[in-house]
């Protein structure tokens, strides 16, 4: 099934061998808190040299372990993303998910249930007769043998990253460059144009992209491109994350919740989800199922105990449903690497 995946044109993002020794993760947590933040900043902080702080960096990009995305933010931009759940059967599921992979209007791609079910987000426009085009193009097949679609209503947890990797760097250190990274006020009303979605297109590759390679992608003169940017991300219209696969931190373990809970204690849940240091990420949702949570653990003797202990103590929580995710075959950004030729005759068709 790698194999199959990875000539699909997804990467795999975390080479099994790598090991993240501090400096990693201080780069990595350094990162979250600011992803276009300059190396000396982050040199200044941690203590040590520019040279070695980017000679790192440059290294893990290189070596497909981290990331820096830069992505546009939906409700900024009147748009609307969904989760969809897909059933298929499992020798359907990699090309499907690889077919998905190449749209523009997906991220978080991945494969659950031991290959028997595909997780993506879409983006949509806003309003419900301008709907994502993304469930009339799923192939014509028996073997998708269900699909669901949750509107994600409120995201509750996880907007600055999983806690898990940002760890590394101590009260002070991270103080600093959340000091240095804080965005001013707006200075004017932020739509975002043509110019923009260009700039956007560059950043979801690389959100470390320089200023001369954002200046010749939108037209822009190079002190535009450096107060737009600042201007979209005072807005809320532009955020940066970090791709980095937790297994590098030692918790392989990946599932996501499908929480049923009482309307009058979605509050109580949300807030409790965003206290949760296992969480990466929860959402109110709409659905039977009216809450999701990405969950990250060590192994399944811990992901039974925060399932027992954790979720099962929430006020409100009706019902819980469990998938694991066997592997991400595209996280939030852009896909980076080439399209490859089709695949093997008899493979399951695309969407398109």
């Amino acid at each position: 099934m790698d194999s199959v995946i990875r000539d699909s044109g997804a990467r795999d993002a975390s080479p099994s061998h790598h090991h993240l020794d501090l400096l990693d993760r201080q780069l990595a947590h350094a990162l979250q808190i600011d992803g276009r933040v300059p190396f000396s900043r982050i040199a200044a902080a941690i203590g040590t040299s520019d040279r070695t702080v980017a000679r790192r960096y440059h290294r893990l990009r290189a070596d497909g372990v981290l990331r820096v995305v830069g992505l546009p933010d939906a409700r900024s931009l009147g748009l609307v993303d969904w989760a969809v759940r897909i059933q298929c059967t499992p020798d359907a599921s990699v090309a499907i998910a690889a077919a998905l992979v190449e749209r523009a209007d997906t991220s978080w791609v991945g494969l659950a249930s031991g290959g028997t079910e595909i997780t993506c987000i879409t983006r949509a426009q806003g309003g419900s007769a301008q709907g994502s085009m993304l469930l009339s193009k799923l192939p014509r097949t028996p073997r998708i043998t269900g699909v669901t679609a949750h509107g994600i209503l409120r995201p509750v947890a996880g907007l600055a990253g999983w806690p898990g990797r940002t760890e590394a760097l101590d009260a002070r250190q991270a103080e600093e460059l959340s000091r240095l990274a804080a965005p001013g006020a707006p200075s004017r009303d932020v739509r975002p144009g043509t110019a923009d979605d260009r700039l956007f297109a560059v950043l979801a590759k690389d959100g470390r992209a320089g200023v001369p390679e954002l200046a010749a992608a939108t037209g822009w003169s190079e002190s535009t491109v450096r107060r737009r940017i600042d201007e979209l991300r005072s807005a809320g219209v532009l955020y940066f994350d970090v791709e980095i696969d937790p297994a590098l931190y030692g918790y392989p373990y990946e599932a996501m919740l499908w929480l049923t809970v009482a309307p009058g204690e979605l509050g109580t849940v949300a807030e409790a989800l965003a206290g949760h240091p296992e969480v990466a990420f929860a959402a109110a949702v709409t659905g039977p199922s009216n809450m999701m949570a990405i969950v990250i653990v060590r192994d399944g003797d811990a992901l039974y105990d925060y399932l027992a202990t954790r979720v099962g103590a929430l006020p409100g929580v009706r019902g819980a449903e469990t998938t694991l995710v066997t592997r991400h075959v595209k996280r939030g950004g852009a896909l980076v690497t080439p399209r490859r030729p089709p695949g093997p005759r008899g493979a399951a068709p695309a969407p398109s």
